[in-house]
């Protein structure tokens, strides 16, 4: 008993692996043992606390909010066990824990704002763990020299924890050819789940891809669910804009200071229509629903090819332009969160199956809450689909750094003229496009948009220039 009354007043002694009660005199070694009055005790020591600390999540983020705990006071975890989630202006992030412990202390509750740099929880690790310094805490899990071991490829070193590394090779990983997200490059779990999505939008297997297979439609004896109606209170409600809707604020503001040039055209989709039809039961077959989607997004990519001052990007003294090799084509996307706008990478590199699977991938994420900063960050060229809710025509605004962005109507079945004279039926889609004015000029965006368009409109002719 008077040991565990002073228990919480130890002290270091030097260099030796013990600590001195300041009170009774006792010394507490390493293995656990005690030496009281000259007795020498066995003791179940507590390990040391560690604040765990929100990491730097990159682009800038100083501030998230905590959107749900995983965990509450008292619960075990272990290394890379869900801890919350946090949403910040760009993404929702998952934080997992970087050690083995118990959780002593939350730091916030829902909804609040938590700020890099600062502890989230308090963990309780395991006795005699060597745990990183303060400093450390923020970027990295801590590792002794026996476990922080180094891999030699080609040059450079690869660093990463044993639960990493084994996670890598369970999943046919090699850690070469993953970027590293942590200090001096280190690579965290999230890099090697960040790469992992990215081989699977882009790697096919030959068999169907049941993972990412199109739900069934309902059956008519399944009762529909039953919307709630609104309850009108009839008090003002004042609440703080936070997540999407801060980050809104920020780029809109932005957004507004560009000299914004439209430009609107309609489009015959008719082939398109045909054609979609005919390939729907193939991709299907394979587990991927096909929209229009990929077939836009795709012309949009071919257009960029010829176009390159539309996939290019301004400094803030509008001095410098940067015209950007891949196109990473958002989407702007409708979600329970708000406005997100993910963006397929590479799209110069796709086939439309492929930009597909990338928008069929992206669109489970956004239901569920789930895209990350890999997704949402690093757009280059952007097109809304508002025709997808409604609305014929819409005035898009550009998504610093961005220069072009596409707003894409609903298709509606028109009577139209053929080469013949006759009235026919057709199926039209309203685009409107809005470029910076500062460098793009009106001609070379209605010429991309008379490219992107006569693709559409014979689809067969997106064939000759594909990759």
């Amino acid at each position: 008993p008077l040991f565990k009354m002073h228990a919480h007043n130890y002290s270091t002694c030097g260099k030796i692996r013990v600590v001195l009660c300041k009170l009774c005199g006792s010394y507490r070694l390493k293995n656990g043992c005690v030496i009281f009055n000259d007795h020498l005790l066995s003791l179940v020591t507590s390990g040391p606390i560690v604040p765990f600390k929100l990491s730097d999540i990159g682009e800038g983020i100083m501030e998230v909010t905590v959107k749900e705990w995983y965990v509450k006071e008292g619960d075990k975890v272990s290394q890379f066990d869900s801890i919350c989630e946090v949403q910040s202006d760009k993404a929702s992030v998952t934080i997992t824990s970087r050690y083995d412990g118990v959780i002593k202390k939350l730091y916030y509750e829902v909804d609040a704002t938590a700020l890099v740099g600062t502890p989230l929880v308090d963990i309780e690790t395991e006795p005699g763990l060597e745990v990183a310094h303060e400093e450390d805490v923020v970027e990295t899990p801590a590792m002794s020299n026996d476990e922080h071991t180094h891999q030699e490829i080609k040059g450079h070193k690869t660093q990463a924890t044993p639960a990493v590394r084994r996670l890598a090779m369970e999943n046919n990983i090699k850690l070469s050819e993953v970027v590293g997200t942590g200090r001096d490059g280190r690579i965290l779990k999230e890099d090697i789940l960040n790469f992992l999505a990215k081989q699977t939008g882009a790697i096919l297997p030959p068999t169907p891809f049941h993972e990412i297979q199109p739900p069934p439609p309902p059956s008519p004896s399944v009762p529909l669910p039953v919307i709630s109606r609104p309850v009108f209170t009839g008090k003002d409600s004042t609440e703080p804009l936070k997540g999407f809707h801060k980050a809104m604020v920020k780029t809109m503001t932005a957004a507004l200071k560009i000299p914004h040039f439209g430009y609107k055209d309609e489009v015959d989709l008719t082939r398109l229509v045909q054609l979609r039809k005919e390939l729907k039961g193939l991709s299907e077959g394979r587990g991927v629903k096909l929209s229009y989607m990929p077939f836009f997004i795709k012309a949009a990519s071919l257009g960029l090819l010829h176009f390159p001052i539309l996939n290019a990007s301004v400094d803030e003294a509008v001095q410098n332009i940067t015209y950007k090799a891949s196109h990473n084509i958002g989407l702007a996307m409708d979600t329970s969160q708000g406005l997100l706008v993910p963006n397929v990478k590479n799209v110069q590199l796709l086939s439309v199956f492929e930009i597909a699977v990338e928008l069929n991938r992206m669109q489970i994420l956004g239901a569920t809450g789930q895209l990350g900063t890999a997704d949402l960050t690093g757009g280059t060229f952007t097109l809304s689909n508002i025709g997808s809710i409604g609305g014929t025509y819409a005035k898009p605004v550009i998504l610093p750094p961005e220069v072009a962005i596409g707003a894409l109507g609903k298709i509606q079945v028109l009577p139209r003229f053929n080469s013949r004279d006759e009235v026919v039926k057709a199926h039209v889609m309203n685009v409107s496009w809005s470029a910076d004015h500062r460098i793009i000029d009106g001609a070379t965006m209605a010429r991309f948009s008379n490219l992107w368009r006569d693709y559409l409109e014979n689809p067969a002719s997106m064939v000759l220039d594909l990759k």
